[in-house]
């Protein structure tokens, strides 16, 4: 046993030897580095528009057939210094967001509601953990089929952060189990308005028609993720070490650690902190479906809970501020980032470089044979997803050119909505360029190099699963 033992602690050391010799660049070197070869590219690839009309819901969409090449606009150093300033700009309202919810819930954290409710989770599943991922995981991926969800997964990593660590998983569990189930409902929504809702309207079908098709690609696509992250999440509880970030989240289990002996410390105050976290995420859910609440009615509502909290855990006004700032403070690198992310395509739009690939695109579509025609059209929406990671922009951008093409090779519309959709959503948890997606992993304190490395063998499977999905809804004649 000793010399087994022996020999794993070797191979450990000599695995972490050959990571440590391979410098992986931070996340904002990467994303710099996609916004140069973004602006040379524009000194390449000639610029072009498309008209745009707006629609009877309101919606601004390009004209099909409208296109024709307009003067080049090649984006210089200088332009380029200034997208990742618009882009915080323009991403203020979810820079904002993190502000807030990160003030917010370190307040709550300050009462140690969370970490008492955490350890008293932890003992109930004790010995069935593993139960927790496929229920957390389903319940999110439905948020994400049935409205939408997918900025609000932000705050609860937050919560389940810890969660997971207790557990005996790691962060990038907790990542997978909000955001990545969102994404995966998203991806394979039934009746998701932001992105079923627009492109079935704007491709001239009817609303939320073909749901029952869309219903199994749903709960096949979440039965799929789930087992990824089962199976993820199985190892690193036999062998931690294997865990990309469990180096930093050694440091974030020792202060659960040091509560595990203590449960006679959950007191009422914590109940009642942990009743009212629990009846602001209903709070939510009924404002997000029936009143329509988005970012700054999401934050100012975790913001009231945070201050609720402060005064029950007898907190004074001078420890109040400082747990909130000290919270906002820690989302200034996911901020910054996804002010970079959204410089990328600041600088391809003001090259007026989009529609023209959209274009060229559409062109290449045109000459080939219905199925493989559809097969292509998968890769295409991702490609586009980089630029313009929007759902409902991305419908207003594609759609009208698409589902008319769609029909000249013999491509449903109704088939040609699920593969925009399938090619907006899964590629949402692997772009630099999608902004929730650096703001979980920020909160939750996973590098992007590392989660891309985690996410990479899933987006492969998910790519063939969709290409099974196509398949099977052509053969079937899926209108």
């Amino acid at each position: 046993m000793e010399l087994l033992q022996s020999k794993k602690d070797k191979n450990i050391k000599i695995t972490k030897k050959s990571e440590n010799s391979i410098k992986i660049p931070h996340t904002l070197v990467i994303i710099a580095a996609i916004i140069m070869l973004v602006s040379i590219a524009t000194y390449f690839v000639p610029g072009g528009a498309y008209e745009t009309v707006v629609n009877e819901a309101g919606k601004t969409i390009v004209v099909d057939g409208s296109f024709k090449y307009v003067e080049s606009q090649p984006q210089n150093l200088f332009k380029v210094l200034q997208a990742p300033i618009q882009g915080m700009v323009d991403g203020a309202e979810i820079i904002a967001f993190l502000f807030a919810i990160g003030g917010a819930f370190n307040l709550i954290a300050a009462t140690k509601a969370i970490d008492f409710g955490i350890i008293r989770i932890v003992n109930l599943f004790r010995g069935k953990e593993i139960l927790l991922i496929p229920i957390i995981t389903f319940t999110f991926s439905l948020g994400g089929a049935i409205f939408g969800m997918s900025e609000e997964a932000v705050a609860f990593i937050t919560i389940l952060a810890p969660l997971t660590l207790a557990l005996g998983y790691d962060s990038i569990v907790a990542v997978a189990i909000t955001y990545l189930a969102c994404v995966l409902g998203f991806s394979s929504a039934m009746l998701n308005p932001f992105t079923v809702g627009i492109a079935q309207s704007i491709a001239g079908i009817p609303m939320f028609s073909g749901i029952e098709f869309r219903s199994v690609v749903w709960f096949i696509t979440t039965v799929v993720g789930t087992l990824f992250i089962m199976m993820y999440a199985m190892k690193v509880k036999k062998n931690p070490t294997i865990s990309p970030v469990y180096d930093s989240d050694q440091i974030k289990r020792k202060d659960l650690q040091k509560l595990e002996d203590k449960p006679g410390d959950f007191t009422i105050s914590h109940k009642i902190i942990l009743s009212t976290l629990a009846l602001s995420i209903g709070v939510i859910i009924w404002g997000v479906l029936t009143q329509g609440f988005w970012i700054s009615e999401i934050a100012a509502v975790f913001l009231a809970v945070g201050l609720i909290s402060g005064i029950i855990g007898k907190l004074s006004a001078d420890e109040m501020a400082t747990e909130f700032i000290e919270g906002a403070k820690g989302m200034i690198g996911p901020a910054v980032m996804i002010g970079f992310a959204r410089g990328i395509m600041i600088v391809a739009e003001n090259a007026s470089i989009i529609d023209t690939i959209l274009y060229n695109l559409s062109n290449l579509l045109g000459n080939l044979p219905s199925l493989l025609a559809a097969y292509l059209m998968l890769p295409i929406q991702m490609f586009i997803n980089f630029f313009v990671n929007s759902g409902s922009g991305q419908a207003a951008l594609t759609m009208p050119i698409l589902a008319p093409l769609g029909d000249l090779v013999g491509i449903s519309r109704q088939l040609t909505v699920l593969i925009y959709q399938l090619g907006d959503g899964f590629s949402n948890a692997m772009f630099p360029t999608s902004g929730v997606l650096i703001a979980c992993l920020g909160v939750a304190g996973v590098p992007y190099t590392k989660w891309l490395k985690w996410i990479i063998p899933l987006q492969i499977i998910l790519f063939i699963l969709g290409i099974v999905f196509i398949t099977v809804a052509s053969s079937i004649g899926w209108a």
